[in-house]
């Protein structure tokens, strides 16, 4: 999302909601244009493959370590379910919520069948617990998988969430996946170019997508020169990347300071990264994180950031 483009209102958002809206961008962006997502939905996506373990902290085994760290780390939302905010949002009422929508768990394989996740709740009744419970609700978010068979309905529901979500002043973030027996390599640069293109049709406000694999001939990474096409192809549509497993802090920082200054990327999507460590771990890598993604920090000013 570039600086020109960062308040730019759609047509779809009623203009006694305009100033809402902003103030939701505002608040996740702090006014950067570039949003820092803390993702907690992974409860569903992974089941508790990616909260218990040799490789992960303890603190991790508890859902509400999602919380502490939203609450103490420096974020521009927290991405859950509707029903976990619910369980922990009480004691956790200053966190920036975005409410993911739909989710299906990694149990059934693309071989059995093809990829769809159903629409969970409506945005009605965000509406409701947003105002019934008086939390910090900004947007809403929502997987596609993109060559499924299943793709249509997804889409159609994607397209009526981003219409009404702006239509009640909430922002929106497509979470968009090539997968399914049709998709031969989902970290494709032209595939993912091709899926921030659709959400930018969707009208959505950013688009999650993964992160591209492109070697050149001498082995050298061209992932984040390749990047660029998916960033170009989602127009005014904000691209963030997924964080993927966990890893190196350094090697994330200096990725994900290369996707955001080579590729042109409006941010990052950041789970497991973050919530497999530690409280006081996670915070850090949640301040360094920020510092790349929203203060234009250098990788070794976030680092520092991460191990003061």
């Amino acid at each position: 999302m570039s600086p020109q483009s960062k308040e730019r209102v759609p047509l779809d958002v009623p203009p006694d909601l305009r100033e809402e809206y902003l103030d939701n961008l505002r608040a996740v962006t702090h006014g950067s244009g570039r949003l820092m997502l803390f993702a907690g939905d992974q409860k569903v996506e992974h089941l508790n493959a990616d909260f218990y373990g040799p490789d992960i902290h303890p603190d991790d085994a508890n859902p509400e370590h999602l919380f502490r760290i939203a609450s103490q780390g420096r974020i521009g939302a927290f991405a859950a379910q509707m029903g976990l905010i619910a369980r922990y949002g009480q004691d956790y009422p200053k966190v920036p919520y975005l409410v993911k929508l739909n989710s299906k768990t990694n149990l059934v394989p693309t071989t059995q069948a093809e990829p769809f996740s159903s629409q969970w709740y409506d945005i009605c009744q965000v509406l409701n617990f947003k105002e019934n419970s008086g939390l910090c609700i900004h947007g809403v978010g929502y997987t596609i998988y993109l060559g499924s068979e299943d793709e249509a309905l997804m889409l159609r529901e994607a397209a009526q969430i981003v219409h009404q979500a702006h239509e009640s002043g909430l922002l929106t973030v497509l979470w968009i996946y090539p997968r399914g027996q049709a998709v031969t390599n989902e970290k494709d640069p032209h595939l993912i170019a091709g899926a921030t293109g659709v959400a930018a049709a969707l009208g959505s406000d950013f688009v999650k997508v993964n992160y591209p694999r492109e070697k050149g001939p001498s082995g050298e990474d061209l992932s984040a020169q390749s990047f660029r096409e998916a960033v170009l192809a989602a127009g005014r549509t904000g691209v963030i990347c997924a964080g993927g497993a966990s890893e190196d802090v350094g090697q994330f920082l200096r990725r994900l300071h290369d996707q955001i200054h080579v590729s042109g990327a409006a941010g990052n999507a950041t789970g497991r990264n973050i919530h497999q460590k530690s409280l006081d771990q996670a915070v850090r890598m949640c301040n360094a994180i920020y510092a790349v993604t929203v203060e234009n920090r250098g990788v070794d000013e976030a680092l520092a950031i991460y191990q003061s």
